[in-house]
């Protein structure tokens, strides 16, 4: 796949280039995503793929439609100050990855409608997919032991679920499992 690099600062004149240039035709975000490479500098990188729909999807104004294929555009950002303008004037679509992107890694997408997080609670500390964010907890694996029921209780429940199955199919109330 192709992949171009552009300076955030033009972010939103490429993405409606790409989008509405009858050359190229990408009207479609796939995704936005990000990396954390730390201890690079710039450290973060944000990334958009794009696809041109082809003979399914032309341009308003373009004579004909432009080849299926797709792209890849990166944006690499510093770490004292990740932010970038949204994507969502552009693509609609980029909403909901961008608060993702926002919530793990901590990036900030200037003029968001809503830049607030989506999968940690509001107030949650730090963002779980930087690098330098801390595993906090540390938890021995737990052991494994089958349950050891003789031939005759594994029959005796296998009957008691089968008997509570047609009580319950009946309309008759369940009675509780006992134990011999």
């Amino acid at each position: 796949m192709p992949a171009i690099s552009v300076d955030p600062d033009h972010i939103v004149d490429v993405l409606t280039a790409l989008r509405d240039h009858p050359a190229l035709q990408f009207s479609f975000l796939v995704d936005v995503t990000a990396v954390d490479y730390l201890p690079a500098a710039p450290r973060f990188e944000v990334v958009y793929l794009l696809a041109c729909l082809g003979p399914a999807f032309r341009t308003a104004g373009a004579a004909t439609a432009a080849p299926l294929r797709r792209l890849r555009m990166k944006v690499r950002l510093p770490a004292d100050d990740p932010r970038i303008h949204t994507a969502t004037g552009v693509f609609p679509g980029a909403n909901w990855p961008e608060r993702e992107i926002f919530d793990l890694f901590g990036i900030s997408f200037e003029q968001h409608p809503n830049l607030s997080r989506i999968l940690t609670p509001d107030d949650w500390t730090g963002h779980p997919l930087r690098k330098d964010y801390p595993v906090q907890i540390r938890k021995d694996t737990a052991t494994w032991s089958p349950i050891q029921l003789t031939p005759e209780e594994f029959a005796a429940n296998v009957r008691e679920g089968q008997a509570r199955a047609a009580r319950q199919a009946t309309g008759g109330a369940p009675k509780p499992a006992t134990r011999d």
